[in-house]
């Protein structure tokens, strides 16, 4: 089994990218942000699944072992394929994703292709309880229903996760309402 990729950069598409090491070309499906942060020519590693069907073997990569973890996680939800795991990390970074998964929240989830509100919410099911312990670092509030709503409304507006969820720390603890939140956090993005 492949566990683990270190190469040069042949090809960059929107869904995968081909990494020679060898002389060899391997195609490895990533999520997109991933390959939006990749450059050809440019030396990367991935931690790697190999998803092996009756009529093909693909490769799946992911810069960090975390989200080989929830990739992995995902993966073992009934009906959840590796497509789907890889559609789910699209949307959620495995922080928000466990957040969402420990707060029920299930909206968060529906917005990947696929995934109905029962899906969702067995999702939620089959995972509670399986996710890495939460490392919060005094984010206590972090990963309720209105902060989840919030980022996913910033991500929307063309921000990356990454600078949602900081903006998001910034917002003061008084401030509830989603609205009053994307507003705070706006004023902190611009």
């Amino acid at each position: 089994m492949i566990s683990y990729i270190e190469g040069t950069i042949i090809s960059i598409s929107e869904r995968f990218t081909v990494v020679s090491v060898g002389g060899v070309g391997y195609k490895i499906f990533t999520t997109k942000q991933t390959c939006s942060n990749l450059t050809k020519n440019e030396v990367v590693s991935f931690h790697t699944f190999l998803s092996v069907r009756e009529t093909a073997l693909d490769l799946y990569g992911f810069r960090t072992e975390n989200e080989l973890e929830y990739f992995e996680l995902l993966n073992t939800v009934s009906g959840i394929g590796p497509k789907t795991a890889i559609g789910i990390l699209d949307i959620a970074e495995p922080k928000t994703l466990e957040m969402a998964i420990v707060s029920g929240n299930t909206e968060h989830l529906t917005q990947v292709s696929g995934i109905g509100k029962k899906n969702a919410e067995k999702i939620v099911r089959e995972l509670s309880g399986k996710t890495p312990s939460l490392q919060l670092n005094g984010e206590a509030t972090y990963g309720r229903s209105e902060d989840l709503d919030t980022i996913a409304a910033l991500v929307s507006l063309g921000y990356s996760e990454k600078s949602s969820r900081e903006a998001l720390q910034n917002v003061p603890k008084d401030i509830l309402k989603t609205e009053e939140k994307i507003k705070y956090a706006l004023k902190n993005l611009n």
